[in-house]
């Protein structure tokens, strides 16, 4: 995986890579880096939302669960339907146009989102949890190519010189949801 902060001039607010169960997340504004820890750890650190990196795919691209398997499903007044997934996910569509678009989803303690769609990716997504911990996250889509052979390289983050090691807990004490 690899996630990028984009900020609105000057470096990226983060960049999160991921290789199996260890990952790395440079702050280039702060010149930290964390090392080792695992990506839902440190996703959750920095938004609130500790997803891996396939679980955050599925969702970002519409899927909302990695291997999506249909168990049931139901019609609804208005042009809605939903229909029930095997690990407990259930999915909100809608007619347009003739056809069926997903416009949201729960999965686990999770609302999901899908105001915009571009062809058959969602434009943004937005996350909100209903436990009670006031997440309510909203992330956009673009550059979106797919079935494109990636570099290696892709995963890798050049981590500058002299930035400074943080540790998980302070990431949590420090970051944009400790402040």
């Amino acid at each position: 995986m690899r996630l990028e902060g984009v900020a609105p001039f000057g470096p990226p607010a983060f960049i999160l890579v991921s290789r199996g169960e260890a990952a790395t997340l440079v702050l280039p504004r702060d010149n930290g880096v964390l090392r080792g820890a695992r990506a839902d750890d440190i996703l959750g650190a920095l938004t609130g939302v500790s997803l891996g990196p396939a679980d955050l795919q599925a969702i970002l691209t519409g899927c909302v669960e990695e291997a999506p398997r249909a168990t049931g499903g139901r019609l609804h007044a208005g042009n809605w339907a939903s229909v029930d997934l095997m690990g407990g996910a259930t999915l909100f569509l809608q007619m347009r146009d003739a056809a069926w678009q997903l416009r949201g989803a729960r999965r686990g303690n999770w609302d999901i989102e899908y105001p915009a769609w571009q062809g058959s990716l969602p434009q943004s997504v937005r996350l909100r949890s209903r436990t009670g911990s006031e997440v309510d996250l909203a992330a956009a889509v673009s550059q979106v190519e797919t079935n494109m052979e990636l570099d290696a390289a892709a995963f890798e983050v050049t981590v500058p010189p002299g930035a400074t090691a943080i540790t998980l807990d302070e990431l949590r004490e420090n970051g944009p949801l400790g402040q």
